[in-house]
């Protein structure tokens, strides 16, 4: 449960599923990073082409389960990519949401979905 979990237990698990089968071999940043953009477009693939009516059915009926696993598959390879590169994820995130907070200031962007570089 997300409430339960830490990123660092999770590492662990994904760190021994991974060594449990060899496979740091394959695990280095590039062939992660790959591994991350491929999941990503797995998940975008469900929802192509997909209306908005179409995809609140995706994620209410049985289909919901194909988007979890690709969720689950992306988190998976956050974590080997933060686990292998020694990468703190709390405090990566710490460090970009300050960034975001300037450049995406509230009382400039509230309701608007423009870029940074486009207000």
């Amino acid at each position: 449960m997300d409430n339960k979990a830490t990123i660092e237990d999770e590492k662990k698990i994904v760190q021994k599923f991974c060594e449990d089968r060899d496979w740091d071999q394959f695990h280095n940043p590039k062939d992660l990073a790959i591994m991350l953009s491929t999941e990503a477009a797995e998940l975008l693939e469900i929802f192509r082409y997909k209306d908005e009516k179409q995809v609140e059915e995706i994620m209410n009926g049985p289909k919901r389960r194909q988007v979890e696993d690709e969720v689950a598959d992306l988190f998976f390879g956050v974590l080997r990519f933060a686990q292998k590169n020694d990468i703190d994820i709390s405090t990566a995130l710490d460090t970009k949401m300050v960034e975001n907070v300037k450049k995406y200031p509230a009382e400039l962007v509230k309701g608007k979905n423009k870029k940074y570089n486009e207000y």
